[in-house]
């Protein structure tokens, strides 16, 4: 991408702390095209505009679990923050929190949570069962896809922060 935009902090760039210029940012920006990407699917997964798919709600809502389920804390408040801005309901982010999931009025959205928590914690059961769950509850294939992507990309995201953060507590950038 261009050199303007990588003066630009990115998301984790902005919530783990790393200013322009600090030596962490110049390793994270040595090669600026993969912290580009970085940021570009970030902003592709959230954009409020992205059309015939998952609602913004569902994809901040599998985000907040995600981060919550791999103990990324940095990550899960700022999911956090966005659900509130878009009014997230008490009742719900309770049941999320104590991982009761089946407890979920909307079986829309049990059944994407309840397929966020396979593959964040056990991939391998992703399986057509799995898929078929989400088709029963009116996902579209396309929808199905995109999510799967969402978290993939969350689980990277996730690991990118860990690795980031033990750079800057070892001190080593």
């Amino acid at each position: 991408m261009t050199a303007e935009h990588s003066n630009t902090p990115d998301l984790l760039d902005n919530l783990l702390g790393i200013d322009p210029g600090s030596p962490l940012h110049t390793v994270r920006h040595a090669r600026d095209k993969v912290a580009s990407a970085t940021q570009g699917s970030q902003a592709l997964f959230f954009d409020p505009a992205l059309a015939d798919n998952l609602p913004l709600s569902e994809r901040l809502w599998v985000a907040y679990y995600a981060t919550q389920l791999s103990a990324q804390p940095t990550l899960t408040a700022y999911y956090l923050q966005q659900l509130r801005e878009l009014g997230v309901a008490a009742s719900v982010l309770a049941d999320v929190d104590a991982n009761r999931i089946d407890l979920l009025e909307d079986p829309r959205l049990a059944a994407i949570l309840r397929f966020t928590r396979t593959l964040i914690e056990s991939p391998v059961h992703g399986d057509q069962s799995a898929l078929q769950a989400l088709q029963l509850q009116g996902l579209s294939t396309a929808e199905i896809v995109v999510l799967a992507q969402l978290i993939a990309f969350l689980s990277y995201q996730v690991r990118l922060a860990a690795g980031l953060t033990a750079i800057q507590s070892a001190g080593a950038a």
